[in-house]
Parts: structure tokens; C-alpha cells; sequence
């Protein structure tokens, strides 16, 4: 039996993120996760795969994916390649017929969660192909006469960084969650996983100046988690003392990559 999710070692879930998860586990609906970057969207398909003993398959969506391309490949270029090079026949269709990651989730023996990573990089009628061949469960390849029928519901996770507007019908089926960026008690938590042992006092200093420069007005992009895990392994092997934080942002490259930034960054000043 699966287990339900309750976060892991190595994520750190609010209440109402499990319970979304675990929700859309058992009506078999898609959860669809949105939030600013750096909120660990990308990252809770890896937290509920560990958590409840599956493999994870990853489809990273791009501006030209089509749904189709999730479920297979027929690569026609090769075998024209090797019918006019090759050593050995053709006529075997099955060889140049690759499945995508959707088709990988369907045909695989046991249960799996799948990852369909920034979906709103697509074009508009992508999402609703996605659904419709979720829904169906099987699709047929022409060129073989073989019809593939999933062996198991995938556990499906969306990601979308709200790039643009996804279709009513879309949304309708899925189950959707926002993850909002965590409060400082939280976020206290999440660096507690990466740096277990680092000095409490250099921890609550680096959040307070973290958060300060999230608040700053001019800021257009705000410094996310990742850039806060690196800011605090530069802040500790850089030997810098906390009551520094109280005065300047060193390494403030680590937490700020646009010039703007910077330079409303320089003119705040602490």
C-alpha cells in the first residue's frame, strides 16, 4: 500500500501542500503547483516520489512540446539513414519508434510519479491534449498496429510558473495548490536541512537581512530560496561575523543577479 505524503528529509511541506498532494493522489487528478520561483515546486515531485517508494520521470515541457511528444517518437530520419547506410534491414518499425515520458509512465510495471515540468512554456492547446491522453489511458502508434495501455494511473504533478494563462477546461481538472513563499519560521526550517550545524546567530541574521531585501520596493527580482541556501554556505565559508549583516549584504551578488537590483541594493543601504 502507498503511503500518504507528509513531507521528507530533505522537504519541508506546509500543512495545506500535503494535504493538496494527498488529495489529488486519491481522486487520481493532476495537482497543479504554482508559485514564485524558489518556492520548491520543482522540487515536490522528488519529495513525494521518495515518500512514497515510486520512480520519478521528469518531462520537461518546452516552447515547442506537443502533447504528442509525451507519448512517442517515431524517428523517421534514422531509418532513412540507415536504409541507405546501414548494415542491417528496416523493415522493423518497432527500432525508430521511442516512447516519450507520458508513454514511459503508461507502459512501466509499477506506479510512478510524473513530473510535467513549467507547462505554460507550451502553446495554448497543449494542456488540454495533455488531459485528453490522461484521460484516455492508451494511445495507439499507426506505425506499428500497437495500441499502449497505461499499466497504472501516474501520479501527475504540473509545475507553472503562470507564464501565461492556462484553459478553463484544464483547470477545471485538476487539483490546484499555490505555494506561497515560506515566513521566516519556515524558511528557518528549509535551511535547517542544509545546514544543520551552521551557528544559530549567523541563521537569524542572514534571514532578517534575506527578508529586508526581499522588501525592498525597487527589487524586480527578489532573491528566492536557492539564493539564500547559497548566500548562507558563501555567509559561513566566507567567515563572515553576523553583526556585519546588520550593516551590509555581502556577497550581495549571490542574492541579487540583475544590475537594477544592485543598485537599488546600494542606494537602501542598511
Amino acid at each position: 500500500m502507498e503511503k500518504s505524503f507528509a513531507g521528507s528529509s530533505q522537504y519541508v511541506a506546509s500543512e495545506e501542500l500535503m494535504s493538496a498532494v494527498n488529495v489529488a493522489v486519491t481522486l487520481e487528478k493532476p495537482l497543479l503547483i504554482k508559485g514564485e520561483p524558489g518556492t520548491g515546486k520543482t522540487m515536490l515531485a522528488q519529495a513525494v516520489a521518495e515518500a512514497m517508494g515510486l520512480r520519478l520521470i521528469i518531462w520537461n515541457v518546452k516552447s515547442t512540446t506537443k502533447a504528442q511528444d509525451g507519448l512517442y517518437v517515431y524517428d523517421v530520419v534514422q531509418r532513412l539513414y540507415d536504409s541507405q547506410f546501414g548494415t542491417h534491414g528496416v523493415d522493423d518499425i518497432a527500432r525508430y519508434i521511442k516512447l516519450g515520458k507520458l508513454g514511459e509512465a503508461f507502459r512501466s510495471e509499477e506506479r510512478v510519479v510524473l513530473l510535467i515540468d513549467e507547462i505554460d512554456k507550451a502553446d495554448l492547446e497543449f494542456p488540454n491534449d495533455l488531459l485528453w491522453e490522461l484521460d484516455q489511458m492508451e494511445f495507439h502508434i499507426p506505425e506499428t498496429g500497437e495500441t499502449v495501455k497505461a499499466n497504472h494511473r501516474p501520479v501527475v504533478i504540473i509545475t507553472s510558473n503562470a507564464e501565461k494563462e492556462l484553459p478553463d477546461a484544464f483547470l477545471r481538472r485538476c487539483v490546484f495548490h499555490y505555494i506561497d513563499f515560506p515566513d521566516k519560521e519556515q524558511m528557518e526550517r528549509i535551511v535547517r536541512v542544509h545546514f544543520p550545524d551552521l551557528e544559530q546567530n549567523l541563521v537569524n541574521q542572514a534571514l532578517a537581512a534575506f527578508y529586508w531585501v526581499r522588501e525592498l520596493r525597487d527589487i524586480e527580482k527578489k532573491p528566492s530560496t536557492s539564493e539564500l541556501v547559497d548566500w548562507l554556505r558563501a555567509l559561513a565559508s566566507g567567515g563572515i561575523d553576523p553583526r556585519e549583516l546588520e550593516k551590509r549584504i555581502p556577497f550581495a551578488g549571490v542574492l541579487l543577479k540583475k544590475d537594477k537590483d544592485l543598485t537599488a541594493l546600494h542606494r537602501a543601504k542598511r
